[in-house]
């Protein structure tokens, strides 16, 4: 198996890329593995939280040499066929209903800073090295983009896809790619664990969509009137009223575990 799967009590799900010779390059059965753990997941009301890791010196080096290669001889609509799974599996991460968590380290190329991207907390390894190294190959990063894009900005994509340079933890975090850099990084993965319970899992996860939805637009009417009902129904939740009646009566709400 190209995954290392295993929850804990706490509902913590935990996904490790397992090729570590390969430094977790991803190749079709890797990418049907992860679109199925994080279906999986995003549905499954036992999972809090879901940690991706990568198992060996690296977290993601892009695409596997082979599956590359094989490519080479594939038809352009078995390409797009391909790229579309890719694509389906980037998706799959990017809309979990559960907060994901990367812990990156080693290389960081090609599709893994789409995993990256994908994430909505990142804690990286100061020696993390990464690169958008598409164009060295005769490709783009065109089915990670729109994910990468709306991570980076437009500003930042100009520059590494188009020069394809490493990029290390620093830059990483000033991008917006990454949030943390850190030696020890399960320690905050903890600590970001222990945030997230504090939350409802409904409203993480309707907080998540509101995030996608709104970002890049323009405050208009229709929009004033959308995030507006979206609190509205929040407020009428079975979790709104048990939130607000757990702070009124100065407890802990019922979805926080010990």
């Amino acid at each position: 198996m190209a995954l290392e799967v295993a929850t804990d009590s706490a509902g913590t799900r935990r996904i490790a890329l397992n090729r570590p010779v390969k430094h977790n390059a991803f190749d079709a059965a890797t990418i049907a593995e992860l679109t199925a753990a994080f279906t999986e997941a995003g549905t499954d009301p036992a999972v809090r939280a879901v940690v991706l890791t990568g198992n060996g010196p690296s977290f993601c080096a892009g695409a596997d040499a082979g599956w590359m290669r094989a490519s080479a001889t594939l038809s352009e609509a078995e390409n797009r066929a391909d790229a579309l799974r890719l694509s389906d599996m980037l998706n799959a991460i990017d809309t979990c209903a559960k907060p994901v968590i990367v812990v990156a380290h080693g290389f960081v190329f090609g599709g893994g800073v789409g995993l990256v991207a994908c994430a909505d907390l990142v804690v990286v390894r100061p020696s993390v090295q990464f690169r958008l190294s598409e164009v060295r190959l005769g490709l783009i990063p065109a089915t990670i983009g729109p994910f990468v894009v709306a991570k980076i900005g437009a500003s930042q994509a100009r520059r590494y896809f188009l020069t394809a340079e490493d990029f290390g933890a620093e830059a990483a975090v000033g991008m917006g790619l990454a949030h943390i850099v850190s030696d020890e990084p399960e320690v905050q993965v903890a600590a970001w664990l222990n945030a997230l319970n504090l939350g409802a899992p409904g409203a993480i996860a309707d907080a998540k969509t509101l995030v996608r939805d709104i970002a890049g637009q323009p405050v208009t009417d229709t929009l004033r009137a959308d995030t507006a009902t979206r609190i509205a129904a929040r407020r009428a939740s079975d979790e709104g009223r048990e939130g607000l009646g757990a702070f009124i009566e100065r407890r802990q709400p019922n979805w926080v575990t010990p």
